[in-house]
């Protein structure tokens, strides 16, 4: 480590929100620039666009509380015994700083990180203290996302729960095999699996609304795309899970033995960003990619896990998206008949989503079709359902 001192808490930060990128837990491999996490033009920190419940934008700041981490995961550049400025901040500092930056410039909330300092209770201990004070000495009501340290006994995490608007775990891989190849000094049932159960368990029962995620690492072992799906769909129907993301693993940046170091090319990287967006002949975002889209399958287009069409080797296709995978499947499915298919048949259309399978189900009712033209459908939409819509 390269300890640094006499540095203010903005030069901490600067540091620390820009290790924060190395957990991503927000949308990923979007072509929209409106959607990239971005440095402020003011310097203050790395701000990341997300989306409203209302379908709005917005604004949060992310940053670690500290980067000196005690743990040994062979995909993250923070890990132990690697050298880089180590920094940390104390809850006061974090809570003071973020408050006076939201009274500047309009923010949607804090996602609140760290690496494990010393120990996971003491992290955790650092991460419910500065809930605390935003919560109380400064009485603040904004969004407040905490990230749970693996191995948070169920004390901390009801700790967190008091104070916090989201939680998020990451549960790194789909299973212990791959989960062992990435790490000694953790548990996956113990230090994983059973505080994602713990949290799915409370975040039931509370009466206030907790939104809840995780995030898989793709690419630093040799998982299979089923695999993670697999494990997607049963913590969206078993643990009612909000979210799950994916994040291509970054190589360069790991222990040099493991699989994702041996197997994939090397990610182009501009300066002060992890991820050049542009997924076009990059291997792993591509996947990373596909891995969204069939995500939102599951969660949006009621797809079932036995829905997604994997290739032999349990992968999903690179070259297309997974819904126009099965369309072209199921040629037997098609063409759909706008002016009598549900919304659920409407949204397997290529092209078609939930919001433009509403708009088509509203405008039927008080129309009576004559032409595609009736529906006004965006030529992005039009040239994609080709073959695959009929009146």
């Amino acid at each position: 480590m390269i300890p640094l001192s006499g540095m203010d808490t903005q030069g901490k930060l600067d540091i620390l929100s820009r290790d924060a990128q190395y957990d991503l837990s927000c949308a990923c491999g979007t072509k929209n620039p409106l959607e990239h996490r971005k440095r402020d033009v003011t310097g203050d920190g790395w701000l990341y666009p997300v989306t409203t419940a209302s379908g709005g934008a917005g604004i949060i700041l992310k940053t670690l509380l500290g980067n000196r981490c005690a743990n040994d995961c062979k995909y993250c550049p923070l890990r132990e015994q690697r050298d880089f400025p180590a920094v940390a901040l104390s809850p006061m500092e974090i809570a003071s700083f973020f408050y006076e930056f939201q009274l500047r410039r309009p923010l949607l909330g804090l996602f609140l990180s760290s690496a494990v300092l010393g120990s996971g209770e003491k992290t955790m201990q650092m991460l419910v203290d500065t809930a605390r004070i935003l919560r109380c000495k400064f009485q603040y009501k904004g969004y407040l996302h905490i990230k749970v340290i693996p191995g948070a006994s169920k004390t901390s995490i009801d700790s967190v729960l008091r104070y916090a608007s989201a939680v998020s775990l990451n549960i790194e891989t789909p299973g212990i095999k791959h989960f062992n190849q990435l790490t000694t000094c953790k548990d996956y049932q113990k230090d994983i699996i059973e505080p994602l159960r713990y949290i799915a368990e409370k975040t039931a029962q509370g009466k206030r609304r907790i939104h809840t995620s995780s995030q898989f690492i793709v690419g630093a072992s040799d998982e299979k795309d089923n695999e993670i799906l697999g494990y997607c769909n049963a913590m969206y129907r078993n643990l009612h899970f909000d979210r799950l993301y994916f994040s291509a693993y970054q190589k360069g940046l790991g222990d040099s033995h493991i699989y994702g170091e041996q197997a994939h090319p090397v990610i182009e990287r501009q300066r002060d960003e992890l991820f050049d967006f542009d997924v076009s002949g990059r291997q792993s975002l591509v996947r990373e990619h596909r891995l969204y889209q069939a995500d939102w399958l599951l969660r949006k287009y009621h797809f079932s896990y036995d829905d997604l069409i994997f290739g032999k080797e349990g992968n999903l296709r690179l070259d297309a998206d997974p819904k126009l995978v099965w369309a072209q499947a199921h040629p037997e499915f098609f063409p759909v008949k706008v002016k009598s298919a549900s919304t659920n048949a409407l949204m397997r259309v290529p092209g078609i989503g939930p919001q433009l399978a509403k708009r088509i189900v509203q405008a039927r009712r008080g129309t009576c079709l004559s032409s595609f033209e009736d529906l006004a459908l965006p030529q992005s939409a039009k040239k994609r359902c080709a073959g695959y819509l009929t009146l």
